[in-house]
């Protein structure tokens, strides 16, 4: 990344400052007047002159006006809106994309919107930070594709290349961050209508206010936007709008949202397939890289690494941070710092997942032995794990909950650590409620929504998570796995120091159930002829 920032243009209007601040003379002293958030520009000299600007904004070639049509996703995201549409007829719904976020200073993330916009929207990586959807209430049917309401993306266009902001601004300009969208192109790519950011003040609050006295009630996506949401707020403080009332209808907005995301349509399906893909070569780009990474004291970083190179290559990012787990690190649920050594005779778990250029993301773990053999006793502990994997999945059908496809892997699970001598309690007890012993070693849930988020549909209510019935169209990870730490003394010292998951993404079809990524191989034996073809 160039290590400057923006040459930033005074306006012609304003005179030029006293004496221009040199960011590499030490001998001038700090102008104590100056806003501190300023003052991340005093490394760089600004060109004042009419004449640079004059310069700088001429001579250019003419932008080129790229072909586009409709966006494959573009029918399908015009569904989900006519769903959003019916469940919330008279409303005024504003769904923000989110701004781009500080990663350090004056460097921020790669822009990732919201992933309810992102729903709606059917756009993925290729839209503007600060975008905003709103759907406008409209008579009943008379709305988008015979909806109730009329749907606007505001965003903010291209700025010309007269303009100050395309060579100025650090975080908009093309000069800095190369070209962006204009109001047609998006319009021509969503089906959806523009406008400039500019009319968003007036779109949100126009006739806003308590239903009681015939204003128009707004429902606002939260936790994306702090500069919308102070927008809708202070919007309904001034129409004497109850604030604690609105927020829980907010709740019901971002319940709902999350919940339309249960079933996916045929669109999402494949691409989620394709996130899967890209995730099985970036497991085989682990495989690959395990020879540099054994014996390395940082070769858990070698992994994930690789993986991330796949990542961004094949798709937009990772879905999630990789956890790259050697060892007794393994037994660390969430392990993503990633430092330890690889050393020959462990394993390694791998939980990774190749995030699209839609959003969408895999999710998939596989625990690979090092030097591509198992032992006796992590084959044991491996094939326990399977054992649960396989038993879920075959149980998994319609009409069954999620509940019941934990419990079915839970029994597995069980009935091995019983066999080799490791549950205090019999297996009946340990199963009960009041037991529930085994989960010293297996402490997570089996199964999750898997879509848009890794952890997907989390806003859902309960009843539609854990208690719900499966249904056609669902996505989730089976994903048993058993954890004994180092320093459990309730296993024998064989055990210590091995974690083991195997987590697949599984599609509930009308017959049953497809494992997405059963081309990633999960047996054993397949494991390790699998890795001693991808070695040489």
């Amino acid at each position: 990344m160039n290590d400057e920032t923006p040459e930033v243009p005074e306006h012609a209007d304003q005179p030029a400052p006293a004496a221009q601040h040199d960011a590499e003379s030490a001998t001038e002293s700090p102008d104590e007047s100056q806003p501190v958030e300023d003052r991340v520009n005093n490394r760089s000299q600004r060109p004042t002159s009419a004449a640079f600007k004059r310069f700088m904004g001429s001579s250019w070639a003419p932008a080129e006006a790229p072909e586009v049509g409709p966006d494959p996703s573009a029918p399908f995201a015009a569904e989900r809106r006519a769903a959003l549409s019916s469940r919330f007829e008279g409303e005024r719904v504003v769904i923000p994309a989110g701004p781009m976020k500080v990663r350090s200073n004056d460097t921020d993330y790669r822009f990732r919107a919201h992933s309810a916009f992102a729903h709606l929207t059917g756009l993925g990586v290729d839209h503007e930070p600060d975008a905003v959807l709103v759907l406008e209430p409209v008579d009943p049917g008379a709305g988008d594709h015979g909806s109730n309401h009329e749907a606007t993306l505001y965003f903010r266009p291209m700025a010309g290349r007269d303009s100050e902001e395309f060579y100025s601004n650090a975080r908009t300009g093309e000069f800095w961050v190369g070209p962006r969208p204009t109001l047609g192109e998006l319009q021509a790519r969503t089906g959806i209508r523009t406008a400039d950011l500019s009319e968003l003040e007036v779109a949100v609050t126009k006739n806003a206010g308590a239903v009681e006295i015939g204003g128009v009630r707004i429902r606002l996506l939260r936790g994306s936007d702090l500069d919308v949401e102070a927008l809708v707020d202070t919007s309904r403080i001034n129409t004497g709008v109850d604030l604690e009332t609105s927020d829980g209808l907010d709740a019901e907005l971002t319940e709902f949202l999350s919940e339309l995301r249960l079933v996916k349509d045929s669109w999402e399906i494949e691409e989620l397939r394709g996130a899967v893909a890209s995730t099985i070569d970036g497991f085989e780009d682990i495989v690959r890289a395990l020879p540099a990474a054994r014996g390395h004291q940082r070769g858990e970083r070698i992994i994930e690494g690789a993986f991330f190179s796949r990542a961004r290559l094949d798709g937009n990012d990772l879905g999630y941070d990789t956890i790259a787990a050697a060892g007794n690190n393994a037994t660390v649920l969430h392990w993503i710092r990633n430092n330890g050594e690889v050393r020959d005779g462990d394993l390694v778990l791998v939980d990774a997942g190749v995030e699209a250029e839609s959003l969408y993301t895999a999710d998939i773990t596989r625990t690979l032995p090092v030097n591509g053999t198992f032992s006796e006793v992590q084959r044991r502990i491996y094939q326990a794990v399977l054992d649960a994997a396989d038993t879920a999945f075959a149980a998994v059908k319609p009409g069954l909950t999620f509940r019941d496809v934990h419990a079915t892997a839970m029994q597995v699970l069980v009935e091995h650590l019983d066999q080799w001598g490791l549950l205090p309690v019999s297996i009946d007890e340990a199963l009960s409620p009041e037991g529930q012993q085994h989960r010293r070693w297996m402490p997570h849930g089996t199964s999750h929504h898997l879509g848009l988020d890794v952890h997907d549909c989390a806003q859902a209510k309960r009843e539609l998570y854990l208690d719900a019935e499966i249904e056609p169209g669902m996505v989730f990870t089976i994903e048993p796995g058993l954890y004994f730490k180092n320093e459990d003394l309730a296993v024998p010292e064989e055990y210590r120091g091995i974690g083991v998951r195997i987590e697949d993404d599984i599609y509930v079809t009308e017959a049953g159930a497809e494992n997405l990524s059963a081309a990633l191989p999960r047996r054993p034996d397949d494991v390790e002829a699998w890795m001693a073809k991808l070695l040489g």
